[in-house]
């Protein structure tokens, strides 16, 4: 039967399958349920009571009023209820017009009283139909039918708007609410406390014409994931709300009006749907959507592919510095027909080979800031890919780590003498205690202190210990005379050592009426430390590694503040406040790692064993006990994924075989818990979704609504790139995803050149090396800290330079065999040489180069210098044999470290130019440090040959 045919009508205020008294029509219902029963195999029940699935069944819905009330996989070991309490799914949002006239709001919601309800039809399970009339009482002017029919497999829902007018009508707005559950609270039909808790669901989303798509997911990955994706030649441009008030659009016209008149940088074209007179050929438009169940990431893009759209998968990352190029694979049933670039004129777009089901593609881009390539496929469908072009990551490193240093207050007449200061790019405007800027109510502590003003001092230090500039060595060390000692930190001469004061600023706490937690005591916010202790041991490798620049302290002295800090962390909040340090994972705290090893080297054994302990006691606390891994300071956060990642790599390599019980970590425990945490930390990160703002950022509650590209897409994208270098069994996936994380939140930074006016965010010399502190991808709204914004970067860095600490760590040229791509270098370039392979490293920092070939696997990280600019390590296909350059900032004659894994057993022979051969024999397991000898002066060409390839 037809859509909008009248057979079965029932009133909506008559509960579903439920009729009169008529005995006719009690026979009808009857036989109207069992037809329904028989649809659905067994898959709906009334509102009370849904009943039972059959084996064959994916989904178990519950139908109440024309729209689905409740919504779960009848598959799985999990019981997910995926409409949002008090929720339905089937509702449409439609804004209309007559000629020029006023827009009218047809919303079926609150049409309740204009709507029937048709159930049992042979091409449909239920249907509701709307009518909708102007306020001149002509009668009805728009009829709208929502309707699902369900599968086995899957459930259709198919909209059609019809035009009841004598004129001519025209849709401005056609928007479908998405009521979906958020999960983390008790089952839905309970009472808040009762039943289990359910995990957080989250949604991924990517609005992009006919290649747009939605997953839902639980917060322990459990599957089938809920998928929704437009069929046909229906698309999707636009999404406005978030939460409970989600609703994503397939035309646009009136919303996008609005928003542009409140300053959207929205960036997808509004279109409207015109519909003929009634009865006239095109009075009417048909819809439809699918809803289906997939068990992993694999099978949502397998769905992708079946229903039409595109699987897109995209290396480097789709953030990309100018001095490389990005590849991206295309997988889908329908013929491309072309990809556009947003500036032909600036934009290299080279087709390469197709692999198996996937036709690649090569683009370079001349134009910094976004550019999106339009992809056309099918008949008439396209979706766009979204990109972002930076310049190089060496150039964004080291001008952000001038940017910081440049901006600080130095005036020994204010308390905040020395402080490293934010800066607002839109009106460029130093905030400060005297001038809060845009800044307000309790947030004003983000000008000093917490994550957001204890960040930047944190990345300049590991900046400089990277790139050491004497006058940003300068700055760092007049914040630390002026503004930590004594200030925000406690010395050694105080009642707790090393303690650092937390919000709303140092001064206000040390002076403070209240002698207690809330005044002079306010020391005890944990996640406060690991910055300090990040900023005195960057500063540590720079008094260490570069004589030729000057300290204020001495090496030994920074190392001893750093462990001084990293105890007080242990210990200081616990005895202030009865705060744990030891059962939240904290951003920047893996550097205690490292610091525990150079405490060792420095013959500091004694606290090198504190730290130990305390590091131990925390690895024991996450793998031996069930954590709660998205609890931190919110009940649903992912800020812990960097430390959880640390903790799971210590528990690893010292965690007892089966046989032993030394270290009290159980080598079960450890791997069990590797994994838990990284399936946790790819919950809340964008993968399939293909736009820079969403491949590899977190997400919080927002679920990619808000606050992208936070300071955790970096952090927690270093454990999912080291995961897939030395752990996965299938690394490909990992590596794409972690390099993309990597690069992504490098779009955050403004920076350019003189042709393009220094930055694409917010333009101008004195915004050259800012950085906002997060995207934000809807149309309009407010960032969390307190500030409008039309869809973009933020104008404040906020907490970013957290991100960018861990993107530090992260910095890697690898060279790959790809599944889909071959053989590709991320972060770099490589050519076939006389040698075997010639590769570039470009990654930011050239200290780290990782080889992942099919032919063998090799990593090598220099401990101080660097591979040096331009010159190609050059590397034998079969891994036997490497050659490289390292230079230096040290001009003294000196030793730097070079650590080796993944080598094959054997003998090798270590060649430099200047020096004589030596040779070291690797064992199984491929780890061996060996020392390079720096002369005096300019770079050092140095070899590594297996003793069987030396005569090669």
């Amino acid at each position: 039967m037809g859509f909008e045919s009248a057979a079965a009508i029932h009133h909506s205020n008559i509960p579903a399958f439920q009729h009169s008294e008529c005995p006719s029509n009690r026979l009808a219902a009857r036989r109207r349920y069992c037809l329904l029963s028989v649809l659905l195999c067994g898959v709906v029940g009334s509102p009370a009571d849904s009943l039972a699935a059959t084996t064959d069944s994916a989904f178990v819905v519950q139908i109440a009023e024309g729209a689905i009330a409740s919504l779960r996989p009848a598959r799985g070991a999990t019981d997910t209820e995926y409409i949002a309490r008090d929720g339905r799914l089937g509702d449409v949002h439609i804004r209309y017009r007559l000629a020029d006239g006023e827009w009218q709001v047809a919303d079926t919601a609150a049409l309740s009283d204009a709507r029937t309800v048709v159930e049992g039809e042979p091409d449909f399970t239920t249907q509701a139909v709307y009518e909708s009339a102007e306020p001149d009482g002509l009668g009805p002017r728009l009829r709208i039918a929502s309707g699902f029919r369900v599968t086995e497999e899957e459930i259709r829902w198919d909209i059609t708007v019809r035009n009841l007018a004598d004129r001519p009508l025209e849709i401005g707005d056609f928007a479908v609410p998405l009521s979906i559950n958020r999960g983390g609270r008790g089952r839905r039909g309970d009472g808040d406390d009762a039943g289990p808790r359910l995990p957080v669901i989250l949604k991924h989303s990517f609005i992009s014409g006919h290649g747009s798509f939605l997953f839902w997911m639980r917060a322990d990955s459990a599957g089938p994931y809920l998928v929704m994706v437009p069929v046909g030649g229906t698309h999707l441009e636009y999404w406005e709300g978030g939460r409970g008030a989600y609703k994503v659009f397939v035309h646009s016209t009136a919303a996008g009006a609005e928003a542009k008149e409140r300053g959207t940088n929205w960036r997808q074209p509004h279109t409207r749907l015109n519909l003929a007179p009634h009865g006239q050929p095109g009075d009417a438009k048909s819809y439809s959507f699918k809803l289906r169940l997939a068990d992993n990431y694999d099978a949502v893009r397998q769905i992708l592919v079946d229903e039409g759209g595109v699987d897109t998968h995209v290396v480097p990352g789709m953030t990309v510095p100018s001095d490389l190029f990005a590849r991206f694979a295309l997988r889908t049933t329908q013929p491309i027909r072309s990809v556009e670039a947003e500036y032909p004129e600036a934009t290299e777009i080279l087709p390469l080979d197709v692999n198996g089901d996937y036709q690649i593609y090569q683009v370079r881009f001349g134009k910094l800031g976004e550019n999106f390539l339009k992809v056309n496929y099918g008949d008439g469908r396209h979706l766009v890919l979204e990109f972002f072009s930076t310049e190089p990551l060496e150039t964004l490193i080291r001008k952000r780590g001038a940017f910081i240093a440049g901006r600080q207050v130095r005036d020994s007449s204010k308390w905040y003498d020395g402080l490293l200061c934010d800066w607002n790019m839109q009106d460029k405007v130093q905030p400060t205690p005297e001038n809060y800027d845009r800044i307000s109510g309790f947030r004003i502590y983000a000008v000093t202190c917490d994550d957001p003003g204890l960040s930047k001092p944190a990345f300049l230090a590991a900046k400089l210990a990277e790139f050491p500039v004497q006058v940003e060595v300068e700055a760092l060390d007049y914040y630390i005379r002026h503004f930590v000692w004594g200030g925000l930190q406690q010395t050694t001469e105080e009642p707790y050592p090393y303690g650092v004061y937390g919000i709303p600023d140092w001064k206000q706490n040390r002076g403070s009426d209240d002698p207690g937690r809330d005044g002079r005591r306010h020391l005890w916010r944990v996640y406060d430390y690991p910055h300090v202790i990040q900023m005195y041991f960057g500063m540590y490798r720079v008094a260490k590694n570069h004589p030729q620049i000057k300290t204020e302290l001495a090496a030994d002295e920074y190392l001893r503040r750093a462990f001084g800090t990293a105890k007080a962390m242990f210990t200081v909040p616990m005895e202030i406040e009865g705060w744990s340090a030891y059962n939240t994972g904290f951003y920047n705290e893996l550097v205690i790692v490292d610091l525990i090893a150079e405490l060792e080297a420095a013959d500091m054994q004694e606290e090198a064993g504190t730290l130990r302990g305390f590091w131990d006691r925390k690895v024991k606390a996450f793998v031996n006990r069930d954590q709660d891994l998205f609890r931190s300071e919110y009940a649903f956060d992912s800020t812990g994924f960097e430390s959880t990642h640390a903790l799971a790599k210590w528990a690893l390599e010292h965690a007892d075989s089966p046989e032993e019980e030394q270290t009290g970590i159980p080598l079960e425990n450890a791997r069990r818990f590797m994994e838990k945490q990284m399936a946790a930390n790819l919950f809340c990160r964008g993968w399939i979704e293909p736009a820079y703002y969403y491949l590899g950022s977190d997400y919080r509650g927002g679920a990619g609504d808000a606050y992208v590209l936070t300071y955790m897409s970096q952090m927690g994208g270093w454990s999912v790139l080291d995961y897939g270098l030395h752990v996965a069994a299938r690394p490909a996936p990992y590596l794409r995803l972690g390099y993309a994380s990597y690069l992504s939140a490098w779009a955050l930074m403004n920076t350019g050149t003189p042709e393009s006016n220094y930055g694409y965010w917010y333009p101008g010399r004195a915004n050259d090396g800012g950085a906002g502190g997060g995207f934000e991808p809807a149309p309009f709204g407010r960032t969390w800290l307190g500030q409008p914004h039309t869809r973009g970067s933020w104008y404040y860095a906020c907490e970013i330079d957290l991100g960018f600490c861990g993107a530090l760590r992260t910095a890697a040229t690898i060279l790959t065999d790809d599944p889909i791509f071959g053989r590709f270098c991320f972060g770099g370039d490589w050519n076939p040489s006389s040698e075997g392979l010639a590769i570039i490293p470009k990654d930011g920092l050239r200290r780290r180069f990782h080889a992942r070939l099919n032919e063998g696997d090799l990593s090598m990280v220099l401990g101080t210098d660097r591979f040096a600019a331009a010159r190609p390590i050059l590397v034998k296909e079969d891994l036997s044999a490497v050659r490289f350059v390292v230079e230096s900032d040290n001009p003294a004659p000196h030793t730097t470290m070079l650590q080796l894994w993944k080598l094959a057993p054997g003998e090798y022979r270590l060649e430099s130019a200047s020096s004589s051969p030596s040779t070291f024999r690797v064992h199984a397991g491929g780890s061996v440090e060996v020392a390079l000898t720096m002369g005096a002066g300019g770079p050092e060409t140095f070899g590594i040959v297996r003793d069987d390839a030396i005569d090669r």
